[in-house]
């Protein structure tokens, strides 16, 4: 299990840190003049940020941050280095000879970020192929003449996930809005708990593949999110790291219920990319294939990023596992295939 919020000490101690008596005072005082900046440096920042009400305070994002739609008018200072078009298997390829030659897919333009001259830099430590991470960055900031606070993110669960949204609360004084929204949150969650025990239906074994080509199960918080759902998550334990499973081992589980969910990619792009795919002779015989129970959902709106929108994701997989409910899910959140 992650911790809630990462600080990367370092040899940048003036740079990272958490909340203390200093920052609360720096804190207050952009508070008080009302001109408090902020740079998201991952999707999943820019929607809590929003989701808090500091969307006006918003200068920066990424070049993926697309929710809410007023997102998309900010300026980008996040960029991708990697090439559009790609096939899963292509940007597989691209992402483990830029990890081997220790490389980045992100870059920053230092030049808009220093003329932004962000109060706040809101950055994760989970993942360096879903975003620039804290390492990275520290020394680079460091060297801007006005070097900002960053709070970074290292969610590996839903408890992790609505404790960031805290700590981002707090960072931008909006403490008792965030408190409420994960109370809300939560109390979605518990509804999803409460129904699954209340129908009492045997837990059916699931795989969700967070990558078609080569395959990666689906893990951190979404092991966690099937159990809530009503499942048993194979192939995956809570809280760990995705990693690459092999067609051998799907046989041998034998899921139920397969959902696809690749990171990055909307359920239009999801089913094409399935109907693309090369699938072996022994998909056929799985249970899943057999009793029509193969899903695709929107994966990157409800899955992959952690923020708010992870709980319509449980929805959707309590739904899927439940056989009902469809029609109270956000639209173009997933089909059957």
């Amino acid at each position: 299990m992650g911790k809630r919020s990462s600080w990367d000490w370092g040899d940048v101690d003036d740079v990272f840190y958490p909340l203390g008596g200093r920052e609360r005072r720096w804190l207050a005082d952009r508070l008080s003049w009302n001109s408090m900046k902020i740079c998201s440096f991952l999707p999943s920042a820019t929607e809590i940020l929003f989701a808090l009400g500091m969307g006006d305070e918003v200068v920066g994002v990424t070049f993926e941050c697309d929710d809410p739609a007023e997102a998309a008018g900010k300026a980008v200072v996040v960029h991708s280095a990697m090439q559009s078009g790609l096939t899963p298997r292509e940007i597989d390829d691209v992402v483990r000879e830029t990890a081997a030659a220790g490389g980045s897919l992100y870059f920053v333009d230092w030049e808009l970020l220093e003329t932004l001259s962000p109060d706040l830099i809101v950055a994760q430590d989970l993942c360096r192929v879903c975003a620039i991470s804290t390492p990275s960055l520290a020394r680079e900031l460091s060297q801007l003449a006005a070097p900002p606070r960053v709070v970074s993110l290292s969610p590996h669960s839903l408890s992790d996930v609505l404790g960031d949204i805290e700590t981002v609360g707090e960072a931008v004084g909006r403490h008792d809005v965030a408190r409420r929204l994960t109370a809300a949150l939560r109390a979605r969650v518990r509804r999803v708990r409460e129904n699954v025990l209340a129908a009492g239906r045997p837990k059916p074994r699931v795989l969700c593949v967070e990558w078609l080509d080569p395959l990666y199960q689906g893990g951190h918080w979404i092991p966690e999110m099937v159990a809530l759902a009503g499942g048993e998550a194979v192939l995956a334990r809570a809280g760990e790291k995705s990693v690459r499973i092999a067609w051998e081992q799907v046989v041998a589980v034998d899921p139920e219920v397969i959902v696809l969910m690749p990171c990055g990619f909307h359920l239009e792009e999801t089913v094409a990319q399935f109907r693309a795919m090369a699938l072996p002779p022994e998909w056929a015989t799985l249970s899943a294939v057999r009793s029509g129970e193969v899903y695709a959902v929107d994966g990157t709106s409800y899955f992959s990023r952690p923020g708010p929108r992870l709980i319509d994701g449980l929805e959707i997989l309590a739904a899927i596992l439940g056989g009902e409910g469809f029609e109270e899910l956000p639209a173009r959140s997933v089909a059957k295939i």
